[in-house]
């Protein structure tokens, strides 16, 4: 198997968000890609601008962080001859790997709005250097950027950033020095094409947490309905557990929920609400366990949103006493 490493640059409406195509907000402008080996040694080079054909003049941020030029764009291909050209230089036995999570999404979104049959694999697991590195180097959470990565690593710098080959090269790079086996199984899933049925859900163990993508759904509201998306097993014996705090909401797009197994103590789990290209919601749920400032976290958020609701219903009834 080969490692696909690539990075996009796009475009957006020069005339600002009200003036987008909505189903295109964001068109690639250039793709740079490497191809290594599975000994991590490099054996192949991808590398081309893309003429636009929705917002053929760059926005100004575009131009303020891209070095490419009008007269680059004019005298380049179109999206769909590259992307095919692409895809047959990629070869079938291969990972892609990103820095970031944006750049499959947007592969698949400009694939889609040219309608260009999608040959990746579904559901489709991809390699995001930039999780990984935070997993290995920092707290997991937080997010490096790729050139803060390179001098972490103390790796040469002799080419600019921000052109898309030149950012494919430092992330090849800092693959090349990472300790990629102690954290080859945190592969990430990508959304773009959610679940339709049970049997696509999609579940997986990374030692540390779960994940689980759920099928899509009409609205919200069903969803949350769903005793699969919304049930909790222990992270570490697979056994049902005692619902401690039940799920509620945490914001537009988030829901916790706290319970506890017998044997293994508390698991939080959070539900995170995304939203399909058909206008369907499908749910990514993680569960892991839960020390005490979990536990006291998940707690006292819930405890500071009832407090709000009431609140809000107090003024509500002192208004209400006011008008008459």
């Amino acid at each position: 198997m080969n490692y696909i490493i690539f990075d996009l640059e796009w475009n957006q409406c020069p005339q600002g968000k009200t003036r987008e195509n909505p189903k295109l907000p964001f068109e690639i402008i250039e793709i740079g890609a490497i191809k290594l080996n599975e000994q991590r040694e490099e054996i192949g080079r991808f590398q081309e601008v893309i003429r636009p054909l929705v917002y053929r003049k760059l926005h100004f941020r575009t131009k303020e962080v891209i070095p490419v030029t009008q007269d680059e764009l004019a005298h380049a291909r179109t999206f769909s001859p590259v992307i095919r050209d692409f895809f047959r230089w990629c070869g079938e036995d291969c990972r892609f790997v990103t820095w970031g999570s944006l750049d499959l999404n947007e592969l698949q979104r400009n694939m889609d709005y040219y309608r260009i049959s999608n040959p990746l694999p579904k559901p489709l697991f991809y390699y995001d250097l930039q999780k990984m590195f935070s997993i290995l180097y920092d707290d997991g959470k937080s997010r490096m950027a790729l050139e803060d990565a390179v001098d972490f690593l103390k790796i040469e710098k002799t080419i600019p950033f921000h052109r898309a080959f030149d950012d494919t090269y430092y992330t090849a790079e800092v693959m090349k020095k990472m300790d990629l086996d102690a954290v080859s199984w945190y592969e990430s899933v990508d959304y773009h094409r959610p679940p339709q049925t049970r049997e696509e859900e999609i579940f997986r163990d990374f030692k540390t947490y779960q994940k689980f993508v759920s099928k899509t759904f009409a609205t919200k509201e069903e969803m949350m309905a769903d005793k699969v998306v919304t049930s909790l097993k222990c992270t570490c014996c697979g056994l049902p557990v005692w619902r401690r705090v039940r799920w509620f909401s945490a914001g537009a797009n988030t829901y916790l929920a706290l319970a506890q197994c017998p044997r293994h103590g508390y698991v939080k789990g959070k539900i995170r609400i995304k939203k399909a290209a058909d206008g369907n919601v499908f749910a990514v749920k993680t569960t892991k366990k839960a020390d005490p400032a979990a536990v006291a976290q998940i707690r006292g958020k819930k405890e500071q949103i009832k407090a709000k609701r009431r609140e809000r219903r107090g003024k509500k009834k002192t208004s209400k006493k006011t008008e008459a």
